[in-house]
């Protein structure tokens, strides 16, 4: 099957690509294709005029800000694999990246792109939201920025309105004391995941940022970590998990199948064995 006709553009600036979005409601975005192109040629999407924005230079650029890295929506997979842009997370994202799918797709994939889409089970949406990460939205109306974990409202669902597209990824500096774990399990290489986690704990801080992605919903960022610990988080965490509270809170958030909640409370375990 071949895509449905549609109007193309490839802006050169911003301005330009927000003047396209604005002007036409069935308009869609394109960065790195990697989720659009499979879903034009089925006919699952069929917009009107697709608006190419590789040829966007600000939205390549990549800076350190104070304790922040900004990368830009069309930073590839592959720019933070092979380090071409700096990284606050202590490997955390490059590791990340080098297991996404295959080169060909880490080449042409953007990071923009891979959250817009909003597949619960896709690497960086976990990944992101457990390092913190915020967003910078643009539309023909302005400006705004909403943290990550907000962004993503449901499966393939996002809270990005119409005419507005994903500018900048705001990722903290990652704490020099704070551990790091990502465990993701799919049948083969490229696959979707079926089960994925990823955390961030600093038992000095007694904090955590755990979220258990690959499910048929928002990837669940943990409210209450230190319940899954015994009521506390520090250096002995590991030991402590405590696997019930886990099976309950996932339970809770939907996942009624026994078989699959042992899938995700294995991957769990395997991130906290990682991290410390």
């Amino acid at each position: 099957m071949k895509p449905a006709p549609f109007d193309y553009a490839r802006p050169r600036d911003l301005p330009s690509a927000l003047a396209l979005l604005g002007s036409n409601a069935g308009a869609k975005v394109m960065a790195g294709g990697q989720s659009l192109g499979p879903m034009l040629n089925l006919r699952l999407a069929q917009p009107e005029q697709i608006v190419d924005i590789t040829a966007i230079d600000e939205l390549k650029q990549a800076e350190i800000n104070g304790d922040e890295l900004v990368l830009g929506a069309c930073i590839t997979h592959a720019d933070i694999e092979d380090g071409r842009v700096p990284d606050v997370t202590g490997g955390a994202m490059r590791g990340v990246a080098a297991n996404i799918a295959y080169r060909a797709v880490r080449n042409r994939g953007t990071l923009g792109g891979s959250l817009s889409h909003a597949d619960p089970s896709a690497d960086w949406v976990s990944v992101l939201i457990a390092l913190g990460a915020r967003l910078t939205l643009r539309s023909p109306a302005g400006t705004r920025q909403v943290a990550l974990s907000d962004f993503i409202v449901g499966a393939l669902q996002s809270c990005l309105q119409p005419g507005e597209l994903v500018a900048a990824i705001h990722i903290p500096k990652r704490p020099a004391t704070a551990q790091w774990g990502y465990v993701k399990t799919c049948r083969k290489t490229g696959e979707f995941a079926h089960g994925q986690c990823a955390l961030l704990i600093d038992p000095d801080a007694g904090s955590a940022r755990i979220v258990i992605g690959a499910l048929d919903a928002a990837p669940i960022l943990v409210a209450e970590p230190a319940e899954l610990f015994g009521g506390r988080i520090d250096a002995d965490y590991k030991n402590r998990f405590d696997s019930r509270v886990a099976d309950r809170l996932l339970s809770d958030a939907g996942v009624t199948d026994a078989v699959h909640r042992h899938i995700h409370l294995t991957v769990v375990k395997r991130a906290l064995q990682e991290a410390a």
